[in-house]
């Protein structure tokens, strides 16, 4: 990317520096570690018992030094030990370990927010990703004040929160653990005397031996309500307060360099699809989407109340000291507040109207609240109104020179209401294109009699569902019996015309279509929402229909369907209806589970380039909905360094990108981690849209290399997933698979079908497993026979070109630090025991002898394309951290090995499932993204 040079003098010493407080900070850390793991010592002798302890402590070592060295004695020893241990203790030594992760992952954290700290106080740059450093660029690169406002009024990035079951943390351990990092925190920021210190240890104590005594596992499984709850709370923590925050800091960059300066658009909007997804989940009904809006609802309209108590509370400005405005006090008038205390305080009279307006909202929205009204009022109508009243306050404070008090709380809550309206976060519903298809042909079979929806080919199909979308005649008829499934879908779609009516068309803006395969996926979808109202004949729509493409065919023809959608008067008509653009979502997990890590990468690139080039073609935007999981088997990965590596123009100011499982927790269940995240990912929207040149692609030799490399990834992965005999068998007994079912993380089932195919098997269980068993198999199988292959093909060209290619093409180069941070995780040594679940010796030696080479011939083609000795040198803080953590994660494998065969073997005692179930629990905080 840029060429090599000597670094200067200047910059030695700089790096020199950066060494040494990236030792500092490794001390700091191992400091933290080094106490929490003291006082989780302390805990398990005075809970357990000495002899406890010191088994803890056997283990530990014993693992080190086969993790360490393969070490075949070590091995030996340390099945000796776990042979020895009796199912209480190993229950009890499976706890202590579990634990510990947890508490690294606390201290890691902490010192995260030390370096996030350290970074923005130091002169200079700050880190990238931080939204200030990426407007300083553009700002280099010419783009001014008004030029970046006029960006941020069409932008839009959007988080969107789902329910995918791999958190597997209970809220109430999240708790005590948000306790023990505050403490953590406070020891590092405040100054304490010697008994304030004291008490403070005695705390920290306290609240390690209550996350002992608390229960790891859930008891009972979640409902869909109970997740909606749980993704709420992430609100409280950070983004009610946060989102606007970021908003209102940027605002004041841009008016730095503006003096005629105005607001800047709300360009950050939360997403959900908890209570909305009904992909594969039986119990997302009609009932509980209106449940969900409710308490989505009743948490935004609660926190406006919160905060008007507290506005109210600051704004005692007295009328004989201030002016106010005309439209300040006709507010004040209005409002039914008749308390004498309040009579000569214009702004609290307006606040205890504002508050009023805001109770009977609650009541009219039927949703629930704690606070009473100070009298009786008008709802409001929308949340635009609601708005216009604070803009009352806003604009009589900066009139009379209180500008100050302006940019207080009251500046945060007017951008809040902005935000988050009535319905706080903007709920898509989705379902798969297979059960959308069987409800549209039970309407068309009952409306006209001898039709066979189901026997016409794709293009009659087209063309009926077009001449429907025309037609004003409503498909359904109250004397028509429909099946169970076809009452569900319609009840659903009728919910979500409610809510509009109810909540505006904000609430929920989004349908989206699993699975989606051809253009009568889309018309589908669009017949089903015109029978509501939500589409209208003459081709206005109140939602948009956003395709999702899943497998490596359908991410090949995508760009090929939507051309041909663009093209389709009728469905144009109505993408012109919402401002001339449409969503796609794109797959990461099943396309990976579908052709393997490299080739789903590379089919998401290319489906992203020819996107691109159709929608410029239609004059349509496009807007990229990023379905990515956690780990990087799921399309998981750094977010910064995702959207960067988008081919140019994918971006284009506005991105939705899915958080899901146990990364949710781990970006946002802290407020200062959770305002980075958010920041990294507006600064990459801006960075890709107006710093990246508009080019679609890098050389073209690099895309023919791409294409070969894929090719060869792909028949490597499918040969092992798909073509080899016995691979089912070998998967079900090698993994947890059978036990992941039984852990209480989710309410939606782990298979499409009740099969053991790996075709019906969710990705979440699918990469779920093979974390576990440390292989990490999704995340790098392939590449290293592909390269191998590659090479032998193109001598000429051979590993200088591919070194080339990760220095320049930021693509590639993303590819691969992904493989480089799953393979560190992973673990050949620990896999061999899992391998020795499979009870057939011949097949387990065929399979695990090919896994085994691939992963050798991976890790050493990565080194020799990056330049690298070892995994993760260019990334020394999470190397760091999985060589902390693995004395403490080793054990939990080789002890999930042993319970697992005493659990095969059909041992009929319940904690042997319990152990089971507390591995996962650690193995998978211990990883950290797991699924």
């Amino acid at each position: 990317m840029f060429p090599q040079t000597m670094p200067s003098e200047l910059e030695q010493r700089a790096n020199r520096a950066d060494e040494a407080q990236a030792l500092e900070e490794d001390a700091r850390l191992r400091n933290d570690i080094r106490l929490l793991g003291r006082i989780l010592g302390d805990t398990v002798r005075d809970q357990e018992g000495a002899e406890v302890f010191d088994l803890v402590e056997r283990i530990r070592q014993t693992s080190i030094r086969f993790h360490r060295d393969e070490d075949r004695a070590a091995r030996r020893e340390l099945e000796s030990i776990l042979d020895s241990m009796s199912t209480s203790e190993t229950v009890r030594i499976v706890r202590a370990f579990s634990y510990f992760s947890h508490l690294a992952n606390i201290a890691e954290d902490q010192n995260n927010i030390r370096q996030m700290r350290a970074r923005s106080n130091a002169r200079g740059a700050p880190r990238a990703g931080v939204l200030a450093e990426t407007l300083e660029h553009a700002k280099a690169a010419g783009f001014s004040a008004p030029d970046l406002r006029k960006f941020f009024k069409d932008a839009l990035v959007s988080p969107v929160l789902t329910a995918h079951p791999t958190e597997v943390r209970r809220k109430s351990t999240m708790d005590r653990e948000m306790e023990i990092a505050m403490l953590l925190d406070r020891r590092e920021r405040v100054q304490l005397t010697a008994e304030e210190a004291e008490a403070g240890d005695e705390q920290l104590r306290r609240a390690v031996l209550t996350l002992w005594q608390t229960n790891l596992l859930r008891r009972t499984k979640l409902t869909v309500l109970d997740e909606v709850t749980n993704g709420l709370a992430f609100y409280d923590y950070t983004f009610l307060h946060e989102v606007p925050r970021l908003i209102c800091a940027l605002e004041d960059r841009l008016d730095a360099d503006d003096e005629a300066a105005g607001e800047i658009a709300s360009f950050l909007k939360m997403g959900s699809w908890i209570g909305g997804d009904r992909d594969g989940n039986p119990f997302v009904t009609a009932d509980v989407m209106r449940g969900t809006l409710r308490l989505q609802s009743s948490r935004i309209i609660q926190f406006y109340l919160e905060e008007l108590h507290a506005l109210g509370a600051e704004l005692s400005i007295a009328a004989h000291l201030a002016d106010v405005s005309e439209d300040l006090r006709a507010l004040a008038e209005r409002s039914p507040d008749t308390s004498p205390h309040r009579s000569g305080e214009p702004y609290r009279l307006a606040v205890s109207g504002i508050y009023a307006r805001l109770t009977a909202t609650a009541h009219k929205l039927e949703v629930e609240i704690s606070r009473k009204p100070v009298g009786e009022a008008a709802p409001y109508r929308t949340a635009q109104e609601l708005k216009a009243d604070l803009d009352v306050l806003h604009r009589s404070l900066l009139a009379n020179n209180a500008r100050v008090i302006a940019r207080g709380r009251l500046r945060l809550l007017r951008r809040a209401v902005d935000c988050f309206g009535f319905h706080l976060a903007r709920l898509d519903i989705r379902q798969n294109s297979a059960v959308h298809e069987r409800t549209v042909a039970e309407l068309l079979d009952a409306a006209t009699p001898g039709m066979s929806y189901l026997a016409l080919t794709e293009d009659a199909r087209v063309a009926l569902l077009a001449s429907e979308l025309r037609n004003t005649r409503p498909l359904i008829s109250k004397f028509v019996k429909y099946s169970e499934e076809t009452l569900s879908e319609l009840a659903v779609f009728q919910a979500a015309a409610e809510a509009h009516e109810k909540f505006g068309s904000d609430v929920i803006p989004q349908c989206i279509i699993s699975m989606c395969k051809g253009m009568s996926d889309m018309l589908e979808v669009a017949l089903l929402l015109k029978e509501v109202g939500l589409i209208n004949p003459s081709g206005r729509s109140a939602i948009n229909i956003v395709p999702l493409f899943e497998t490596i065919e359908d991410l090949q023809a995508c760009a090929g369907i939507m051309d041909r959608m663009l093209a389709l008067h009728d469905y144009r008509r109505l993408v012109d209806s919402r401002g001339a653009v449409q969503e796609v979502m794109l797959g990461y997990s099943d396309s990976n589970k579908d052709g393997g890590f490299v080739t789903s990468g590379w089919e998401l690139y290319k489906a992203e380039i020819g996107l691109v080039e159709v929608f410029e073609r239609h004059g349509v935007r496009l807007r990229l909905f990023h379905g990515r999981g956690g780990s990087v088997g799921r399309g998981g990965g750094p977010s910064y360094d995702a959207i960067i590596a988008q081919p140019g123009g994918a971006v284009n100011g506005q991105i939705r990108i899915t958080e899901q499982g146990e990364i949710i927790s781990s970006k946002y269940s802290n407020a200062e981690v959770g305002r980075n995240n958010l920041e990294i990912l507006a600064a990459a929207t801006l960075e890709a849209s107006l710093l990246h040149p508009r080019q679609h692609a890098p050389k073209h030799e690099y895309l023919t290399a791409m294409e070969r490399l894929s090719e060869l990834a792909f028949k490597a992965y499918r040969g092992l997933v798909y073509e080899t005999d016995g691979f089912v068998d070998y998967f079900w007994a090698s993994t947890v698979i059978n036990e992941i079912a039984t852990l209480n993380i989710g309410s939606r089932p782990a298979s499409r079908k009740k099969t053991r195919a790996i075709e019906d098997l969710r990705a979440i269980p699918w990469v779920f497993s093979w974390a576990q068993c440390r292989l990490m198999l999704p995340g790098w199988f392939g590449f290293g026979s592909a390269v191998e292959t590659w090479i032998e093909e193109h001598p000429e060209q051979g590993m200088p070109f591919l070194k080339e290619l990760y220095q320049e093409w930021p693509f590639f180069r993303m590819l691969l630090s992904n493989m480089d941070m799953v393979l560190a995780k992973s673990s050949i040594a620990i896999a061999s025991r899992y391998a020795e679940l499979v009870p057939d010796a011949n097949l387990r030696e065929k399979i695990f002898g090919r896994i085994r080479r691939e992963w050798h011939l991976s890790i050493e083609t990565l080194f020799d394309i990056t330049g690298h000795d070892r995994l993760l040198q260019s990334n020394p803080l999470l190397e760091r951290s999985v060589r902390h953590r693995f004395p403490y994660l080793d054990p939990l494998n080789h002890v999930q090995v042993e319970l697992l065969k005493e659990h095969r073997a059909q041992n009929p005692d319940e904690q042997v499932l319990r152990g089971i179930q507390l591995t996962i629990n650690g193995i998978s905080a211990g990883l950290r993204n797991t699924g």
